[in-house]
């Protein structure tokens, strides 16, 4: 995961209305004696004309990680005339405590007393808005919901409201092996860093071996909850829309992980808002990539300005959603820019959208069911290796391969070419009537575009864990050779088949590294009937898309100025050892190494995870992500390394968490965390 800023096409703006001042440090008490640090922008003239305030709350270190891509945005932000506001929560960066997980009550408790401090200071005139990317945007929505009186609106990016449906945890009730482990490693080096002595003092070290001696793996508790019980419910705002009265506005794009979460804002949500959906990945839209990149920090005005100044800036005059339709590419791992086109719906669903259907015979799909077969689909435990990752940052060797590595995996059913081309938008969706030979089993649902010269783009894919196929909270086993009707719900996109090109659906009961293997080899029988469909959400053309006015041109604050001490580098790469009959996926990232001149701080990380399996056995799966992460400045260095796996047997999942911290060359810390959770359904 990179907090860098990418070079782009951006224009750099550095002569703003109102002239900015930056406050580096503040410390913002808490109710229980917790301090948390914050780092301020705002118009120097904001204590004589205040203004209103807006906040990102992250648990990502203001003063080195996230320094760079808060410098682009924040100064912008307080150039037009906003006093704009980064805190780190409690136990990250140079705040105070112990961050135990993710989105905890006392994180929202802490978010609001931050309001409440905002709205007390000199140079703020009433109003606060929230913004944030990714866990910024789950905090926005679940703070939004708590209904601070100050708060008046949001703009949460990539984020989503149902932190079981569409987080890095589960998908369709499967653990998500791609990124369970990983980002539970991830959250263990990050909270593992010290905090500066410059802005804490003398009490850096020990405040650091709290850290490291109190901080979980996340991972353990995620494990132990693979249902979707009350841990996952709280937090997720779609328990109860109606929490939350103030506008919102929801942001991101095809080649992230979180997309889903947009379409059913629109339709849940009851006041205020809006949708924006580009093809990026996980990032901020105007350095985003696939581009195009748009004007996204001036569209962020028009929504402050609107509700926080009381100006009309015509923002909600607009479409409710905007969405780009992709057009057709050949595949790659990753792209500078996704052709394409936007258009624009008023509402969310559109009353008008009608659904195309595909029947599925012997390796076809067809416009009318035929008579019935049963075709068998058996487990390939490798199949999914060029999937791609789950959540895209827009780096080289993010996205998926040529599907035809990954078809001769799985059962496939191709459409005749088309005849004139077919845009979509929505979800799509694969309905099968099928049956077991185990208790316990899943499918994996592809969707490809299939160009005239045979190569096959993915265009979207989905995954259900078949005991989820009631209730995700109350799993239920299969029966094995009894008849089932299930449906998959694929990840949402909008895309333009040419003319010429043909739809593919391709399933399977494996998907890895995405979906941790079933604990048997699993045997599915597909029975082609009128049950057995592929529904596709058609969108037309309409007249409010050619009404659409562009967007500006993408423009930023100029970057903080750094020195690169060590390139970024990255490989993803895939390894079959053919006597073993082993399967290996390593991807490794180095994030590179920088200086901030500003404040003296370097910092760097490697990231590697691998992922191995043996073919005809799903008990050999095993995922291991290793992380070295240094912070230091002048004699003050520290490094840190952890190791983390997970493998499981066909009653238990296993992991171990390993963490070893260095002060210069001295080892201060080294502990071991061993755990076994049973397979719940799982």
């Amino acid at each position: 995961m990179v907090f860098n800023v990418r070079e782009s096409n951006r224009s750099i703006k550095t002569n703003f209305p109102r002239e900015v001042r930056e406050i580096e440090h503040v410390w913002i008490p808490m109710s229980d004696g917790t301090r948390l640090s914050a780092k301020i922008w705002l118009p120097k003239d904001a204590e004589e004309n205040p203004v209103p305030a807006i906040l990102e709350y992250l648990p990502y270190r203001k003063n080195d990680f996230t320094a760079l891509r808060d410098s682009i945005r924040h100064p912008y932000f307080a150039g037009h005339g906003y006093a704009s506001i980064r805190v780190d929560m409690r136990g990250c960066g140079d705040s105070d405590g112990i961050l135990y997980d993710e989105y905890l009550k006392q994180e929202q408790d802490d978010g609001l007393e931050v309001l409440t401090w905002i709205s007390k200071q000199p140079w703020f005139t009433g109003g606060i808005g929230m913004i944030g990317k990714s866990w910024g945007g789950f905090n926005g929505l679940q703070i939004a919901a708590r209904r601070h009186p100050a708060l008046k609106a949001i703009i949460t990016l990539c984020s989503t409201d149902d932190r079981y449906a569409d987080d890095v945890h589960y998908k369709g009730g499967a653990v998500l092996a791609s990124d369970m482990l990983w980002w539970a490693s991830t959250m263990l080096a990050y909270n593992a860093r010290p905090a500066d002595p410059l802005v804490v003092g003398d009490a850096w070290r020990e405040n650091w071996l709290q850290r490291l001696k109190k901080t979980p793996p996340f991972v353990e508790e995620w494990m132990r909850h693979q249902r979707r019980d009350a841990y996952w419910k709280h937090g997720s705002v779609c328990e109860n829309y109606e929490d939350i009265d103030i506008p919102v506005y929801a942001v991101g794009g095809w080649a992230d992980g979180y997309t889903n979460a947009i379409p059913r804002l629109l339709e849940g949500l009851k006041g205020p808002r809006k949708g924006l959906i580009g093809p990026w990945a996980h990032e901020y839209p105007e350095v985003a990539v696939p581009g195009p990149q748009i004007g996204f920090l001036q569209e962020c005005l028009r929504w402050w300005d609107h509700w926080l100044k009381g100006e009309d800036t015509g923002i909600m005059e607009e479409p409710m959603l905007r969405a780009w339709i992709q057009d057709s590419v050949p595949p790659k791992t990753d792209y500078a820019v996704r052709p394409g086109h936007w258009v624009a719906e008023s509402e969310w669903p559109p009353k008008d959208q009608e659904s195309h259907h595909y029947y599925v015979s012997n390796q076809q799909l067809n416009t009318q069911s035929k008579k019935e077969e049963a075709l068998i689909v058996s487990s390939i435990q490798e199949h999914g290796l060029y999937s791609g990752v789950f959540c895209p940052f827009g780096q080289p060797g993010d996205l998926p391969a040529d599907q035809r590595i990954e078809n001769g995996l799985s059962v496939v059913f191709t459409s005749d070419p088309l005849e004139e081309p077919m845009e979509i938008l929505g979800f799509p969706e694969f309905t099968v009537e099928l049956s077991s030979d185990k208790p316990n089993a899943l499918l994996s649902v592809r969707l490809n575009d299939v160009a005239p010269d045979g190569s096959s783009t993915r265009v979207t894919w989905g995954m259900l864990n078949l005991t989820h196929r009631n209730s995700h909270e109350f799993p239920e086993h299969l029966e094995p050779g009894e008849k089932y009707t299930v449906t998959v719900q694929m990840n949402a996109i909008g895309h333009q088949l040419p003319a010429g090109h043909r739809w593919q659906l391709a399933i399977s009961p494996t998907y890895w590294p995405h979906a941790w293997p079933s604990p048997e080899p699993v045997t599915l029988t597909v029975f082609t009937n009128e049950k057995t469909k592929l529904s596709l959400p058609i969108r037309n053309p309409k007249e409010i898309d050619r009404e659409l006015k562009p967007f500006e041109h993408p423009e930023t604050a100029a970057v903080m100025e750094r020195e690169i001490l060590r390139e970024a580098n990255r490989t993803r790469e895939v390894r079959h050892d053919l006597v073993n009959r082993v399967w290996t996926l390593d991807d490794f990232s180095d994030e590179g190494a920088r200086k901030l001149v500003s404040n003296g701080i370097e910092y760097g990380s490697t990231n590697q995870n691998i992922y191995t399996i043996r073919e005809g056995d799903p008990l050999s799966a095993k995922v291991q992500c290793d992380w070295t992460l240094t912070v230091g400045r002048g004699e003050w260095q520290t490094s840190l390394e952890t190791f983390s796996t997970m493998t499981a047997d066909a009653e238990n999942f296993y992991l171990t968490n390993h963490i070893i911290a260095f002060e210069g060359e001295q080892e201060v810390f080294n502990k071991v965390w061993k755990t076994e959770v049973p397979r719940d359904f799982n």
